[in-house]
This record gives structure tokens, sequence and C-alpha cells, in this order.
């Protein structure tokens, strides 16, 4: 499945909910967000379904997201049927990792291939400020968690404001090759503003090599995180959307005044 650039679409990521546990500064804003109605958001047979019919177009990557995907009720039994479409060679989550000791292993045996867990911080005060409440000892056991589920390569997702050096991400960095953890460094976004750069050991951010959609949990269809423009797969039907977002899928991102990371899924 190629756009209009010949780009090979063949990555799709899920947002699952607009839910999170932790209240992150650059994501969530500080007054909270108005949450979808349950009613709204798509059903796990719903996700299902459209990823099959992406599958049979080409799609071979699925990431879910959310929010928090660990906080989505029922979450190991969604992994269990995505993990079923047969032709999906690589399946992993995004998560901040508060939740995952308590998950890692029932996901692992139901076919999640690997873990991006987001960690900006080692010190325990700044990561409580970050997040406005978060324990980042959860956060660890979530990594040791992973680890001996074989959930693997771990990696982890590292804010930055300006770049690598910073003393937050430096401490990440050496926790990282303490620990035997892939890091990937993503630079500070602005939606509105249109404020984005490539990630530091990762393809993200390349809008030449951008192979992605993403589906938001109410069923939006989005060619690129920062674009107004979406596709109702509920509306157009699951192969309709499909089409139609990768028949307009941006060269390149400008910005977005619509959605925001906490329900697109970054």
């Amino acid at each position: 499945m190629y756009d209009r650039f010949n780009r090979s679409i063949d990555y799709l990521r899920i947002s699952v909910t607009d839910r999170c546990n932790l209240r992150c500064r650059y994501c969530m804003p500080e007054e909270g967000i108005h949450l979808l109605r349950h009613e709204d958001i798509l059903s796990f047979d719903e996700i299902t379904g459209f990823t099959r019919v992406a599958v049979a177009k080409g799609i071979r990557k699925v990431r879910i997201t959310g929010g928090e995907p660990l906080v989505r009720k029922g979450i190991v039994t969604l992994v269990k049927m995505i993990a079923g479409i047969k032709e999906i060679v690589d399946l992993s989550m995004t998560t901040n990792g508060t939740l995952l000791k308590h998950f890692a292993g029932d996901l692992k045996k139901a076919g999640l291939h690997r873990v991006n867990i987001s960690l900006d911080t080692i010190d325990p005060e700044r990561f409580e400020y970050i997040t406005r409440g978060g324990n980042i000892n959860d956060v660890f056991e979530g990594i040791d968690a992973a680890k001996k589920s074989g959930i693997l390569p771990v990696k982890i997702n590292c804010v930055v404001k300006e770049s690598k050096e910073e003393e937050d991400a430096r401490g990440v960095t050496e926790f990282c090759l303490k620990n035997d953890l892939e890091i990937r460094y993503i630079r500070q976004m602005d939606l509105v503003q249109g404020h984005f750069s490539a990630v530091d050991g990762g393809t993200g951010g390349n809008c030449a090599l951008c192979n992605r959609l993403r589906l938001t949990a109410n069923g939006k269809l989005k060619p690129c995180l920062f674009s107004d423009i979406e596709f109702d797969v509920r509306d157009l039907g699951y192969e309709k959307a499909i089409m139609k977002a990768v028949g307009v899928k941006p060269e390149s991102g400008s910005n977005n005044l619509t959605g925001g990371f906490f329900n697109i899924g970054g």
C-alpha cells in the first residue's frame, strides 16, 4: 500500500483509550480533558475488525497506544485478538510503565512482542513533578517485569526539550546503559504550533520515511499526527477510510488544531 509520495504504508498505531493514570505536563492540560463517552470508544471487535482490513491492505506493524493503554479494561484480551492476525510481524505497545508489573506476563502470553516505556528522568521528585504525582518506582518495577517476561527489547522513550545532553536525559541514558535498555530521545512537540523533529534513535518525525496511519480511540483514522485530516471508520467503513487516508496523506506535517497526544497516541 503506497501513498502518492511512494511511501510504503505498513504501520498502524491504535489508540485504545483517551484515559491515563498520569498527568504529564507536556501531554495533559492541567485542567484535565473532556473524556470520551464509553459508547463512543471503539469496541475490541471493531478494533480487531479494522486491523484485519488494514492488514489485508498491507499493514504489518501494529502499535497499541493511549492515553495509557493499560487502563483499558480487558487490554490483554485485545492484544490476544490482534496477535491472532498472523500477517502482523511486529505487535508492540507504548506505555508509561506504571501498571506494567501487573500485566507483563499476561501480555507476553497474549502475543505482545515488545514495549516502549516513557521515562523522562530517573529522579523521583522530578518524575513526580513531570507526571503530576506519579511514583517512579512503579515504572522501574514495570521495566523489570517486562524483561523477566521476555517482552524484548524494552525501549525507553525519553522526552527532551532540546537535546539528550540535558541533565534528566543524561540520567536516563546512564540508567539504560546499566540495565540493557534501548533509548530514543524525542524532542518535545507542539501540535498546535507544528513543532516536531526527527527522533534521535528512531524513525519518527522524519516525514520522508513516514509509513504510519493512526486510529483514535473513537474511530478517527488519521494519516498524519501533525494534521487535522481524519476519516471516521464507522461512517465510511474500514476499507474506504483506509484508502482515503492513504490517498491524502500529506508529504509533511504542518499543525494539528483538533487533537492532542492524550487521544492520538503521540
